[in-house]
């Protein structure tokens, strides 16, 4: 009968839990139940302090209080107070209460639920002392055998890093159920060990959206974009709901992969299902759409949502910020202010990519100092980065250097990669050396920055140096990795590396890449060959530029796309490749749609365009000889845009009209 009366309430005591609002109608409550006498129920009593704590979670304090006006409150009302700390912003009360509980001179002895909300406290804390505690706790009771708890101690130690141990736990289990199975998927896929989470999913008898989502949502944070996708499909073949949960994890595929058509189709899904834009959905989207490219849909999705928080402002201006558009950024980052959402951390590496973008030197300075001085936040890692990132853009490399050495923290890779970037683009050798050698002492396997010294110096012609540098890599058991392109088309995606030629279609691709050569020469285009860093012949180095994965990726678009379609190229590599120029016929164009180019006047002979390159974290002034008028130059050749976070400079966005093609290298 005592357990029905826990689930049954009390009419009075369930006003607490649906019509009652305020702290003033729970006083009214409360006093009823005071002098009709209810509370001295334990039962009852217990009712009415799980009602406060778990419905009014602002109240945790008063519940407490009333926990504490019954001399022998049950374990149930002991438990309830424990659940509801576990999930406040202060769960380690969670822990005074079970020491209280234990020492209770009526001895209600903890249960399996009590440590199931401690375990959730454990994983909240991400104490690794505590949690063993609790781990040990559980075993001196009794309740290892416990499902709940199983599962629940899978999540803490997968949630603290601790892998190993999640799976001790998992391997002393005989017979896992549904829910013990899906929590170590979980903790496998987010712990990046995606093979054995794989290996687990697949031989579950019976799959809820839960494990599914926790699948894509490893692929996702790993990485593996495409294997996140194709766990989507198969999502969808099978029947099972998609949430929310899915639908974020499909869209950061989709950001990684730059796989505009399945994101698109993502947000129509949205829409026809009627599924709610949350915050947390909304700017899954606007992160989704910026990173492909579309930065007019991005911020449509940001200006039509109703609710939005600091990430959502930040993941706009981010989104601005790495479309070029910095002052856009800043005029973005102003109307936040005046809308009082306080920025955090993610907001000024924004703002500072915002100012870099624009080469705003001293607006980036006042950015960056604000942060301290008028918000109170510590500059983190990142914004160090970004700062040296805007001095070495505009070629202030002494301040960047400067800047570096006068760090409160020990300067770390990011800030010396962006500066030997800036040595690169504005060929300081002497610096870039440096730059070179504080990031292998930092990172002894970082490939990035041998690549990087080694085009230095191949700027330069000095191949002696190239060939230090190559075999300083091989000595070192530095591998570079293989170059990979990867193009959407029709909603599929295809993936091209350096040479490749198992693609199905490869007759047609060669057959494009000899006609682009031949175009490429009979209109005078000479081919830059710097990016080769082989003392070979120029023909040969011709020759080794076509097998770029990206060119082969661009001849797949070429004969795989329809006219006025953009042609979108995500690569791998943070490393530069060659600006080809092709005059194709008048009935197919691809033209340089999202490219920006330095101010020059419309029909002016246009001897050399100074393009900017940005592939990943390397960048790169690329000098293209063309003979040709300005208008001629963007009404017939392909440039090769690499976008990415950053952009080098403030330069003149060039439009150009449906009817021709666009080609983004991502």
């Amino acid at each position: 009968m005592s357990h029905f009366r826990c689930v049954a309430k009390h009419p009075t005591i369930s006003l607490v839990g649906s019509s009652c609002t305020s702290l003033r109608q729970i006083n009214q409550v409360h006093t009823q139940l005071l002098i009709t006498g209810l509370l001295d129920d334990p039962f009852l009593h217990a009712q009415f302090v799980a009602s406060i704590a778990l419905k009014h979670p602002n109240l945790l304090d008063y519940s407490t209080r009333a926990l504490d006006q019954n001399p022998n409150p049950t374990v149930f009302a002991f438990n309830s107070l424990i659940r509801a700390h576990s999930k406040s912003p202060n769960p380690q009360k969670s822990f005074q209460l079970y020491n209280r509980l234990l020492k209770s001179g009526h001895n209600p002895y903890p249960d399996n639920y009590t440590f199931t909300f401690l375990v959730r406290t454990c994983a909240q804390l991400l104490d690794c002392e505590a949690s063993r505690a609790v781990h040990a706790c559980v075993l001196k009771r009794g309740f290892e055998t416990d499902p709940h708890i199983q599962s629940g101690l899978i999540y803490m130690y997968a949630e603290m890093g601790l892998l190993g141990c999640a799976r001790k736990v998992f391997d002393g289990i005989p017979q896992p159920d549904l829910v013990t199975l899906t929590a170590m998927v979980a903790a496998c896929a987010k712990s990046g060990h995606v093979g054995f989470a794989r290996g687990l999913f697949d031989s579950m008898p019976e799959k809820d959206p839960i494990a599914w989502n926790a699948m894509i949502s490893g692929y996702a944070q790993c990485g593996q974009s495409r294997e996140a996708l194709d766990m989507f499909n198969l999502m969808q073949m099978e029947g099972v709901r998609i949430n929310e949960v899915t639908l974020v994890s499909v869209l950061s595929a989709c950001s990684h992969m730059g796989a505009l058509d399945q994101g698109r189709w993502a947000h129509a899904y949205i829409g026809r299902k009627k599924i709610t834009v949350t915050v947390t959905l909304g700017t899954a989207l606007i992160d989704m759409y910026a990173k492909c490219g579309d930065v007019n849909k991005a911020m449509e999705v940001f200006w039509g949502m109703r609710e939005k928080n600091v990430y959502t402002w930040s993941s706009a201006m981010g989104g601005l910020a790495m479309n070029g558009l910095g002052h856009e950024c800043l005029e973005l980052f102003a109307l936040m202010k005046q809308e009082r959402v306080l920025p955090n951390e993610v907001t000024f590496v924004s703002i500072l990519r915002g100012c870099s973008v624009a080469g705003l030197v001293e607006e980036g300075q006042m950015h960056f100092f604000s942060m301290r001085k008028e918000f109170g936040l510590e500059p983190l890692f990142e914004h160090y980065g970004c700062m040296v990132d805007l001095y070495g853009r505009v070629g202030h490399l002494n301040e960047a250097l400067d800047f570096i050495n006068k760090m409160p923290v020990k300067p770390h890779a990011g800030a010396w990669g962006a500066l030997l970037n800036a040595c690169r683009i504005h060929k300081n050798t002497k610096l870039g050396e440096l730059a070179s050698r504080k990031i292998v002492e930092l990172e002894s396997k970082n490939h990035g920055a041998y690549v990087v010294l080694s085009n230095i110096y191949a700027d330069s012609k000095n191949w002696d140096r190239v060939s230090d540098v190559r075999q300083m890599m091989k000595a070192k058991g530095v591998r570079k990795l293989p170059g990979c392109s990867i193009i959407e088309v029709n909603g599929e995606v295809h993936e091209f590396v350096v040479g490749d030629k198992s693609h199905p279609r490869y007759g047609e691709i060669e057959a494009k890449l000899e006609e682009i050569s031949k175009r490429l020469k009979s209109s005078g285009y000479v081919a830059n060959t710097f990016p080769v860093l082989f003392d070979l012949e120029e023909e040969e180095k011709e020759d080794a530029l076509c097998q770029h994965s990206e060119r082969i990726a661009i001849a797949f678009g070429l004969i795989s796309l329809k006219e006025g379609v953009p042609i979108r190229i995500v690569k791998n590599l943070r490393e530069p490749s060659v600006i080809p120029f092709y005059t194709p016929s008048s009935s197919s164009y691809i033209l340089p749609g999202d490219l920006f180019l330095l101010p020059f006047g419309m029909g002016e002979p246009l001897h050399m365009i100074d393009i900017v390159l940005k592939a990943a974290d390397i960048m790169v002034h690329e000098q293209v000889s063309l003979d040709a008028t300005a208008d001629e130059a963007i009404c017939g050749g392909i440039v090769v845009f690499y976008y990415d976070s950053d952009f080098v400079g403030d330069f003149n966005w060039v439009a150009s009209s449906p009817a021709q093609n666009v080609l983004l290298l991502f």
